[in-house]
């Protein structure tokens, strides 16, 4: 497997953007890393590389890799539930290119969008400690500034929120959140809130595709200047 050594969109590489494959900054996720590679060695077990466009105008911020999906895949979102729902309503609106199949290696490019976690590995229980998220807070400012052209950002859930906005150098408590709240950052970049598409919010109702696809034609409103 290739080892994520480089902040890389495509064939595109930008130095220093992502964690080494066996970081150690926070003992608890190596740790699980390493159960993991044991059981599954078959499986990426890695910290999991941002994806997208380097031109990106959208930034899409998730939470954390998923057990089953890009801890296993390698690559954001891909090969679990919440993948369906997240890939399917950015071709909806145009912002793909080829199909998702749940792969890594299935081809599917984004067109104007970056995806990055707040946290790159996996967390016990898909729950990263506040002392994880901050850890990895370094990464997410690298890849933020190495997005020069992104406009709008999409967080998916509080931690996510709050994490974005700390890594622009805001404080969380002056944007509070919301599913599709709406802020106005002070370098003039807007940050539009929506529930994580996990398994859970999708099942319990809490976030439905008609929701989902409420942010995106938001955000595509926004770029082009509604």
């Amino acid at each position: 497997m290739r080892s994520p050594d480089t902040f890389t969109f495509a064939d595109v590489a930008l130095p220093d953007g992502e964690p080494p494959r066996d970081c150690a900054l926070c003992r608890r996720l190596a740790a699980h890393r390493e159960e993991c590679r044991a059981e599954h060695p078959d499986w990426w077990n890695a910290p999991v590389p941002a994806m997208g466009d380097p031109g990106a105008w959208l930034g899409v911020v998730g939470l954390a890799p998923g057990r089953h999906g890009a801890h296993r895949t390698g690559r954001p979102f891909t090969g679990d539930h919440a993948g369906a729902l997240l890939f399917g309503t950015l071709a909806t609106f145009g912002l793909t290119a080829g199909d998702y199949d749940a792969r890594a290696n299935d081809g599917l490019r984004l067109k104007g969008v970056a995806i990055i976690n707040a946290v790159k590995c996996l967390p016990p229980q898909n729950k990263p400690t506040p002392a994880e998220v901050r850890t990895c807070r370094r990464f997410l400012e690298a890849q933020a500034a190495a997005l020069t052209s992104m406009r709008v950002i999409v967080p998916l859930g509080r931690i996510a929120h709050d994490a974005s906005l700390r890594a622009l150098g805001e404080r969380p408590g002056a944007y509070p959140f919301g599913h599709l709240a709406e802020h106005r950052l002070a370098d003039g970049r807007v940050l539009i809130d929506s529930y994580h598409c996990s398994r859970y919010n999708q099942n319990t109702g809490r976030l439905t595709r008609p929701m989902f696809e409420a942010v995106f034609a938001r955000a595509l409103a926004v770029r082009d200047g509604a």
